[in-house]
């Protein structure tokens, strides 16, 4: 069903004031799954819809006024190979960046982003996703940060030498020691730990060990649609106290429970065809589309989406919740969120549940800002009290 004409114009007034900033993008990798980096072959300035979910006018259109660019490493890239495409991904941004600097504003801190929404651009963060990519060195990741990083999710679909995935088989019951120390040091940064992919005994044991709040970029409620990607709510509970933020995603195997199966299914056919089930290629995309032509998958919708949002705003509370689409990262999305220019239709699903406008002004806009601030802040106190840690796996786990 879709929204009424005035419902939609409010949404983008709305938005207009407290535009989205979203937790996760993973432009930067269909930009080298699909033209090795060659911006001139998928110039974002222009209608880039036959190929990706996100272009400027796209994100003009649907209120994003900050994203956290992706800068994703597949985990079979692994040691100093993860750490050179985690480098390689950082320079496309600063590409980006630098190419299209009417719109877009790099941004390192909650102020830049501030100053961002305040000129009219669109604050560009960096978020590395996936643990491996500092190949098990503390100095990696300060250079990832001194290079802008400013949150890492601690594995992504695969467990790290340090941290057990939700999508993997456990190996450490949580964090490792040298894990406990790679958020400690996060934390001295002022690196945001981001818990998305992450086992819920990972999740448990960063809240435990970090003094900095922290975010899932792109999760939503395991009540809601019982996904290991997503969140339980004895996790969601406990955000009030460490002060982080889960960021609702929109991929329709995560919030649609009938989409589980059906993705399984396609993820089969995916390796028969001999391809990686994340596979963003054209011929990827052709499978992908091929199979959803003969098995027509069940569609999420934008109230799915505000399902998973409902329940998050009761168990974590509102000053505890936000958005990551997930665009480009993600080979299926909801029909009325099928792309950057759609986050209106989430925010009128929204306004017609009776959200007040106060309300989703924290969703979008306000509680990221917030989250990334608090952790400057104790960035500040944590410098005060040590130095840069040195600490190697070898000797924190044997």
């Amino acid at each position: 069903m879709g929204h009424s004409a005035e419902l939609l114009a409010r949404a983008r007034a709305l938005l207009d004031a407290h535009p989205v900033a979203d937790g996760h993008n993973d432009l930067p990798w269909a930009l080298r799954e699909q033209v090795a980096y060659d911006l001139d072959r998928r110039d974002i300035a222009g209608d880039q819809s036959a190929h990706l979910h996100t272009d400027i006018p796209r994100l003009r259109a649907g209120g994003v006024g900050a994203q956290f660019w992706s800068v994703y490493v597949r985990t079979d890239l692994t040691g100093d190979a993860a750490v050179s495409a985690c480098l390689e991904q950082i320079d496309v941004v600063r590409r980006l960046v630098d190419r299209h600097p009417a719109d877009l504003r790099p941004a390192f801190t909650a102020d830049d982003m501030e100053a961002a929404r305040a000129e009219g651009r669109i604050a560009s963060l960096m978020g590395a996703e996936g643990g491996h990519c500092v190949n098990n060195s503390l100095a990696t990741l300060r250079a990832l940060y001194r290079l802008g990083v400013r949150y890492m999710t601690l594995t992504h679909n695969d467990t790290v030498d340090w941290a057990d995935s939700a999508t993997d088989t456990p190996r450490h019951d949580g964090l490792t020691r040298f894990g406990e120390e790679v958020v400690r040091e996060m934390n001295r940064l002022g690196m945001l730990v981001d818990l998305s992919h992450v086992a819920p005994a990972t999740m448990r044991d960063a809240l435990r060990v970090t003094t900095a709040p922290v975010v899932f970029s792109h999760s939503s409620a395991r009540a809601v649609c019982d996904h290991p990607r997503n969140i339980p709510d004895d996790v969601l509970e406990r955000l009030p106290v460490n002060g982080g933020v889960a960021m609702a995603t929109f991929v329709p195997k995560f919030v649609l429970p009938a989409a589980v199966a059906w993705t399984e299914a396609a993820d089969e056919n995916m390796r028969a065809h001999g391809l990686h089930p994340l596979d963003g290629t054209e011929r990827g995309l052709a499978v992908q589309r091929a199979y959803e032509e003969a098995n027509p998958r069940p569609v999420a919708t934008a109230a799915t989406v505000a399902d998973h949002l409902d329940h998050m705003r009761e168990v974590a509370g509102i000053d505890h919740i936000g958005i990551g689409g997930d665009f480009d990262g993600t080979a299926f999305t909801p029909s009325d969120l099928s792309d950057v220019s759609g986050y209106p239709h989430l925010v009128a699903e929204l306004l017609d549940r009776r959200w007040s406008e106060a309300d989703l002004a924290k969703l979008t806009w306000r509680n990221a800002v917030r989250v990334l601030r608090d952790a400057e802040v104790v960035a500040r106190h944590e410098q005060t009290r040590r130095g840069p840690s040195i600490a190697t796996i070898g000797q924190l786990d044997g």
